[in-house]
């Protein structure tokens, strides 16, 4: 049998996988596993290429910290006063909860860095109050779920650590990058939003008050506190990205501790609407206590050991396809392209269609190393690459068939994942103008950094 044939027969079998629904991991590393057979690779290499990811990537150690200051957050009650906050900015307009929605999603994105992370703390806190608004239900979870694609973008990325690992590039640079792009996705989001509730008449107002504004500002104190200690930190060069996810993390836990017995001394309540509550009783959030921290850890832990295996057998797919040319054969046709623009728009499109069937992970594993050195041949400047690349495989997670933010959205709000999709479509609409927008200015990359 051709060898072209087996390696054919390889893939349709892990794609049949796929399609029944076997976890991304199992479909990869059985496609690894088989491939490593036939190209007479040993088991021992798969190891030591595990072990390597593992061992040698300090970077990627901010990973599993950043997944649990995403669920330190939301146990302590930080997140929900985020979400009040915006809500009190945005909740005059036509619209209002769900523009806040989305800039919640914003918020959490800056302290958590990541997307299902994000979509799965809003979708929950935010999608029954909507409902009870006036909202559609799917339209509810469809806008967490869009929301929810911002958390790779915003600083802090976990998807921008495994990037600046791969390519060796800073990732303190590459969370500066990601500011002024990860705010335009929130604004064309929420102008989408706009035109969508003022169209079916959803949602409604409430008058826009300075003193809730300002009441919701003043709990949300501890969330502005971790997000400027993060980016302060990262941007003055105090500590790396990993040192400033151990510092949020001792960060939340040190507020959880304290602030448990101050808000039951208080009496304040976490369903207690914000105009009714005191001003020590805003200063205060719900906390959690020291025996909760292992339960809070498990679910963190969990999520890390689902994300941190699948990079690690991503890399050794990379692997492979450098052996079978796969390389080689994508560089040869995207350089074929031509000059500049020819050549991004190429990426651009590799990257989107990828982001279709695969999370961004694998996405990121196996085509960075590819088509970053391509773009930068042609004068594209790595660091804007980086944040055109990872905005284009943020997309992927409201694009179907995968669509990984979708499932969280439908799994938190029980809404059917099939039903989210008409509402996606603006959405995806916003976000690929954004991404156009981000990749014709190389200053909106690069403007902070250069500062």
């Amino acid at each position: 049998m051709a060898d072209s044939t087996i390696i054919t027969l390889i893939s349709l079998g892990v794609t049949l996988f796929f399609m029944l629904g076997v976890p991304v991991f199992l479909v990869i590393g059985y496609w690894v596993i088989g491939m490593s057979f036939f190209l007479g690779m040993t088991l021992d290499n798969i190891g030591a290429a595990l072990a390597d990811v593992f061992t040698d990537g300090f970077a990627l150690l901010a990973m599993p910290l950043f997944i649990l200051t995403g669920d330190l957050i939301n146990r302590s009650g930080i997140a929900r006063r985020l979400s009040d906050f915006a809500y009190a900015c945005l909740g005059w307009i036509r619209g209002g909860l769900a523009m806040a929605a989305l800039g919640a999603c914003g918020l959490f994105a800056a302290i958590s860095g990541s997307n299902s992370a994000t979509t799965a703390t809003i979708g929950s806190m935010l999608h029954p109050e909507m409902v009870k608004g006036g909202y559609d239900e799917r339209f509810s979870a469809a806008t967490a779920a869009a929301g929810g694609t911002v958390g790779i973008i915003i600083p802090p990325s976990i998807i921008f650590i495994v990037y600046g690992f791969l390519m060796n590039l800073p990732i303190s640079d590459l969370f500066v990058a990601g500011i002024i792009p990860g705010a335009m996705m929130v604004g064309a989001m929420m102008l989408a939003c706009f035109l969508i509730c003022w169209r079916n008449g959803w949602g409604f107002l409430i008058p826009l008050s300075p003193l809730r504004v300002l009441k919701t500002a003043i709990g949300a104190w501890l969330g502005f506190f971790a997000i400027g200690l993060v980016l302060w930190g990262i941007y003055t060069g105090k500590f790396s990205p990993t040192e400033a996810a151990g510092v949020t993390v001792g960060f939340c836990v040190i507020v959880g501790f304290l602030c448990l017995p101050l808000h039951r001394i208080t009496g304040g309540s976490a369903h207690t609407d914000v105009s009714q509550k005191s001003i020590p009783q805003m200063l205060v959030v719900q906390g959690f206590g020291p025996l909760e921290l292992p339960s809070i850890t498990m679910r963190s832990a969990q999520i890390t050991g689902i994300l941190a295996p699948l990079i690690a057998v991503s890399v050794v797919m990379q692997q492979i396809l450098s052996v079978l040319g796969a390389q080689e054969a994508i560089s040869g046709f995207v350089t074929s392209m031509g000059g500049y623009h020819a050549v991004l728009f190429t990426s651009m499109a590799i990257v989107f269609v990828s982001g279709m069937v695969l999370e961004s992970l694998p996405v990121t594993i196996i085509l960075a190393p590819i088509l970053a050195p391509i773009a930068h041949s042609v004068g594209v400047e790595p660091v804007q690459f980086a944040v055109i690349f990872l905005v284009g495989a943020s997309i992927g997670f409201i694009t179907p068939p995968y669509g990984l933010n979708l499932y969280v959205a439908s799994g938190v709000t029980g809404v059917p994942y099939f039903r989210l999709l008409r509402y996606t479509v603006p959405y995806l609409v916003a976000l690929l103008t954004v991404w156009v927008i981000v990749a014709l200015v190389p200053s909106l990359s690069t403007a902070l950094l250069a500062n």
